[in-house]
């Protein structure tokens, strides 16, 4: 029993590798959900079913839609940094 513990604990000394992958990032999703259920879980004074999984989905969707637009945003600014930048202040273009 003791060899189980110690292997189990041993497990958590050295972190998941998770890559950058679009398939990766499904990872994200779990992590949200669990965020969203626990934040409304603490926000509300008496928990319904139907009404705390409807501000659940809300707060999941809203915090998916924020996670999009920033990796858009941020996607949008390296192109620009590494695609057009460099050639806009390349001297032999002008």
């Amino acid at each position: 029993m003791m060899a189980f513990v110690t292997t189990m604990l041993g497990s958590f000394t050295t972190p998941m590798q998770i890559d950058t992958t679009p398939a990766s990032m499904l990872w994200l999703l779990p992590l949200v959900v669990s965020i969203s259920v626990v934040y409304k879980a603490t926000k509300v004074y008496k928990i319904r079913l139907w009404p705390f999984a409807r501000e659940s989905a809300v707060l999941f969707g809203s915090i998916v839609v924020f996670i999009v637009v920033a990796a858009v945003i941020l996607y949008g600014i390296t192109w620009i940094v590494t695609e057009q930048l460099p050639s806009f202040l390349n001297p032999s273009t002008f």
